[in-house]
């Protein structure tokens, strides 16, 4: 993205056609993968969140398992934890407390351990999808703006009549 940039800012500040059509090819490029990759993500939004949930457990079994802190798996777990306000997965180990360490579950959600972290992903994939749709119309608009005005300042520099 820092190449593409460069290519751009680069390409309009010496006034050159050839940096500015690359811009512009590496911009109709991006906006072709990030269309291909939201409509993979919207056909196959069940698998992601099944995968999500799966790379949960295995960080959460790390992270029931390690003594230090410096865990990755703990890290994963309670950043998890925080961003969803959840406790755990639909498990057994989730269900019995005593199985737990303390240091997982942020504290105000300790006393209620009916919010499964399971549900809570199923939640934002199903729930909260049209937010990520919102998101991703944004980019696309904002990449539409700059291939328009990438074009726009290609043409002015070739009907210039400054050389």
């Amino acid at each position: 993205m820092m190449f593409v940039g460069f290519l751009g800012c680069y390409g309009a500040i010496q006034e050159s056609q050839c940096l500015l059509g690359t811009f512009f090819t590496c911009l109709v490029i991006l906006f072709a993968c990030e269309v291909a990759a939201g409509i993979w993500g919207f056909v196959n939004k069940d698998q992601i969140a099944k995968d999500v949930k799966q790379f949960y457990d295995q960080a959460f079994q790390q992270a029931l398992m390690a003594d230090s802190d410096a865990n990755n798996g703990k890290a994963v777990v309670k950043t998890f934890h925080e961003t969803l306000d959840c406790c755990g997965p639909d498990t057994a180990i989730g269900v019995i407390p005593a199985l737990w360490r303390e240091d997982l579950c942020p504290k105000a959600l300790q006393k209620v351990l009916n919010l499964s972290c399971h549900k809570k992903i199923d939640e934002l994939f199903s729930g909260k999808l049209y937010l990520i749709g919102i998101a991703a119309i944004v980019v696309a608009v904002i990449m539409i703006f700059e291939m328009i005005l990438s074009m726009v300042l290609c043409c002015g520099i070739r009907n210039s009549s400054v050389y």
